[in-house]
């Protein structure tokens, strides 16, 4: 146990902190995993959030959490890209030179 005053904030201090990190730690993990098993616009948003939230916490890195953001916004965009349906296109005829004879 601390026993100097500053030790004894600084026990406190940490307590506090590590209930913050850990809660930013749960959310996190909880909504990247729900982006990547269910892809949508709006838990895309919500990793955005939580990822800038943790990076400005300096709970990750800056550069880790725009990594993810892209690898997570690539995923999405792929997602949609499956779901689409193939246009068909209609086959052109050539084209016939009318030769006029006189």
């Amino acid at each position: 146990m601390p026993v100097t005053k500053s030790a004894k904030k600084a026990l406190s201090r940490d307590r506090r902190r590590t209930v913050i990190n850990l809660r930013i730690k749960r959310k996190l993990k909880a909504s990247v995993k729900k982006m990547r098993t269910s892809p949508s616009a709006d838990n895309l948003k919500e990793v955005y959030q939580g990822l800038d939230r943790a990076a400005k916490k300096k709970y990750i890195h800056r550069k880790k959490a725009d990594r993810l953001k892209s690898r997570l916004a690539r995923l999405l965009a792929n997602h949609n890209k499956e779901k689409q349906p193939v246009k068909k296109t209609a086959k052109l005829k050539p084209k016939t030179s009318k030769k006029t004879s006189k």
